[in-house]
C-alpha cells in the first residue's frame, strides 16, 4: 500500500497551485466524454486534504450532466488540475488530475478503468 504524502500540483502555466496530501492508491481512469477527452488520471481526497496555495481567481468552472461536479481549469493554458464536488454522503471533495503532480510518474501507479459513460 502506497504511502499518503503531500503533492505539489498546478497548472502548466503555474497561476494554479495546490497541495494535496495522498497516498496515490487509488487512481481512475474514466471513459466518459469529459474525462476521456481531457486524460484525466483521477484520485478523490477529502476537501480537507487539498490546500489551494494560488489562483484561485485564475479558475474557470465547467459543468455538465447532473452539473454537480466544478471541472475547473486555469483561465490562461487551459489545464484541468482538478475538479470539486461531493461524495455520496454529501462530503466536499476534490478529483485530481495526477498529471498534474509534480514528481508522479502516470506510469508507476495502477490504475482502475472505471465505466463514467454508463452513469
Amino acid at each position: 500500500m502506497p504511502e499518503a504524502k503531500t503533492y505539489s500540483g498546478s497548472c502548466h502555466c503555474g497561476n494554479i497551485r495546490y497541495e494535496v496530501m495522498t497516498d496515490l492508491a487509488k487512481v481512475m481512469q474514466c471513459n466518459c466524454s469529459l474525462c476521456s477527452r481531457a486524460g484525466y488520471l483521477l484520485t478523490f481526497v477529502p476537501a480537507s486534504q487539498f490546500k489551494m496555495i494560488s489562483g484561485e481567481d485564475a479558475l474557470q468552472d465547467y459543468r455538465f450532466n447532473k452539473h454537480v461536479v466544478a471541472h475547473v481549469f486555469c483561465k490562461t493554458c487551459g489545464v484541468r488540475s482538478f475538479a470539486k464536488g461531493k461524495d455520496r454522503e454529501g462530503n466536499e471533495v476534490r478529483a485530481i488530475n495526477v498529471r498534474c503532480l509534480e514528481g508522479v510518474d502516470p506510469d508507476s501507479v495502477t490504475i482502475t478503468k472505471v465505466d463514467g459513460r454508463s452513469f
